[in-house]
């Protein structure tokens, strides 16, 4: 086996991803893909009382960097922990709708709908997939007219979160999987959410965009939401055989530190399977490595909520 400077593993072909956990013989600790000591997360004690949500929305300028992926793994992987989960599909590719085996082009309200139409409630767009304890917000195409016509609109950045509040009682998170641009769609997102996850594909380009990302993310709380945090950034698409994708990762965590999720997403042809088959890959394939590593995401992300900084509000 090869074993990195920084202590962590390398892939082989036993080990192909390189994502298990390896004693260091000198320090006698054991480091993650990200090169640091990574702790163990404990599983989260089941809910009696469900709501208010916590609101993350996912959001990266650049697309294909995982953001849908995360969006339904992550929150069946929070399903599996005990709590109830809002998924909000706010592209108007309606990806993430696809995803859960639902064709946007035969949905007859949408989003869109709740937006634009003040007769249309969100209980009437609301759907049920097919995990228990997941519900769904759909969209389709129409919604690319939304950012033209909330342009006319008084407290045009607040639309989402209006017509999503009589909702939130009822989840414990909320998931807004959102458009790849930084458009007023985008900003409506990060101005009702406690909280930004930023999918990061390991690779050098999706590092180029997250700067300008940080400097959106900063003028939303600056001048419409004082209370929006950074969840973290989470690494994508990671495939430990290459030196690129491992340069990447140490960059990641070079400049943004603890920010970085622990965890790491590797590449696998598992996740566009499940995404055909119309469902997350933990029921997909429960024993995968992609959905191992979602739940000890979704274990990471309540282990970072349950800091006193980061109280689900």
């Amino acid at each position: 086996m090869t074993v990195t400077t920084n202590g962590s593993t390398q892939g082989t072909p036993e080990n192909p991803w390189g994502d298990t956990k390896t004693d260091t013989p000198a320090k006698g600790v054991n480091l993650g893909p990200t090169g640091r000591p990574r702790p163990v997360f404990p599983d989260p004690v089941p809910r009696e009382i469900h709501g208010p949500a916590r609101v993350v929305a996912m959001v990266n300028q650049k697309g294909g960097v995982g953001k849908t992926t995360t969006t339904i793994n992550l929150g069946a992987a929070l399903v599996e922990c005990g709590l109830k989960v809002l998924l909000v599909d706010f592209d108007p590719q309606g990806a993430l709708s696809i995803g859960l085996g639902i064709n946007p082009l035969q949905l007859d309200l949408t989003v869109y709908n709740m937006l634009m139409e003040r007769d249309v409630a969100a209980e009437d767009v609301l759907l049920q997939t097919g995990v228990e304890g997941l519900d769904l917000l759909p969209c389709n195409i129409d919604l690319s007219a939304a950012e033209v016509q909330l342009v006319t609109e008084v407290a045009r950045e607040q639309v989402l979160g209006r017509v999503l509040k009589p909702l939130l009682p009822f989840y414990d998170v909320c998931l807004i999987d959102c458009q790849p641009s930084l458009g007023l769609l985008t900003v409506n997102a990060l101005t009702c959410a406690h909280g930004v996850m930023v999918p990061l594909e390991c690779e050098f380009f999706a590092l180029r965009g997250v700067a300008l990302l940080m400097d959106t993310i900063a003028k939303v709380q600056e001048r419409l939401n004082d209370e929006l945090e950074i969840e973290g950034l989470l690494a994508t698409m990671y495939d430990a055989r290459t030196l690129h994708g491992r340069e990447v990762l140490a960059r990641v965590v070079e400049a943004f530190g603890p920010k970085v999720f622990h965890t790491v997403i590797n590449r696998t042809v598992r996740f566009p399977d499940a995404t055909v088959a119309g469902e997350p890959i933990t029921t997909f394939d429960p024993s995968s490595l992609g959905a191992n590593a979602y739940r000890e995401l979704a274990r990471e992300v309540l282990s970072r909520w349950q800091q006193p900084a980061t109280m689900a509000r």
